[in-house]
């Protein structure tokens, strides 16, 4: 669980420092334009992050369904081998699916000066003031994220309903809670971080049509 932690921790550090410094030095600056490079460079690093996020959180709900459905096969099943590979796996989907993006990003023409409604450059901000034909760029978006979120989702609404059947057959009162308090903050977390993803990118509109 730690060992999935740090890199949860990790990716969010990341991010964080991806969008922080150049919304900060908006908030003192009066020019707050953003070289096209860096606009992209930034659109990259944050999505990498994002799409890492979103499995690193599926991987730990795997990871606490063994643990409290198997307990005494943990170590067994969650090997250190298994452990880096699905860490590797979410890194490395995370930056072959924003490489993918990035590319339709940089065909995307921009012609003259460019106001990006949004405080930091991400794909749907740069798709509105684009030049081109978004059509393709819309659908490869909304089917990325569609994808990512279905895929994630399902793998941790099935470990929680066996979480949820293996703790409700725990007799003991204090192993039910103390079960119920370990997963508590990683819901609060698939809550927060999903909710936000499913409302802002995974909800079809006319631009995707």
């Amino acid at each position: 669980m730690y060992f999935f932690l740090s890199h949860l921790s990790f990716v969010d550090f990341c991010y964080s420092s991806i969008v922080t410094p150049k919304l900060l030095e908006n908030l003192v600056m009066a020019d707050k334009s953003i070289f096209y490079s860096s606009c992209m460079l930034q659109f990259f690093l944050s999505c990498i992050a994002v799409v890492t996020e979103s499995f690193l959180l599926a991987v730990m709900a795997y990871d606490f369904f063994v643990a409290t459905c198997n307990p005494l096969l943990y170590t067994v099943v969650m090997s250190q081998r298994l452990c880096a590979l699905l860490v590797a796996g979410s890194y490395l989907w995370g930056m072959c699916g924003s490489l993918v993006l990035l590319c339709y990003a940089l065909q995307l023409n921009f012609s003259g000066h460019k106001v990006i409604n949004c405080f930091f450059c991400e794909y749907t901000a740069l798709i509105t003031v684009s030049c081109s034909n978004t059509h393709t760029p819309n659908l490869l978006f909304f089917g990325f994220t569609t994808f990512n979120e279905v895929s994630t989702l399902l793998i941790i609404l099935t470990s929680y309903v066996f979480i949820f059947v293996t703790v409700l057959n725990i007799r003991s009162a204090s192993g039910c809670c103390k079960a119920f308090s370990t997963c508590a903050s990683h819901l609060t977390a698939i809550t927060i971080f999903h909710g936000a993803i499913l409302s802002l990118y995974c909800v079809p509109t006319s631009k995707n049509l």
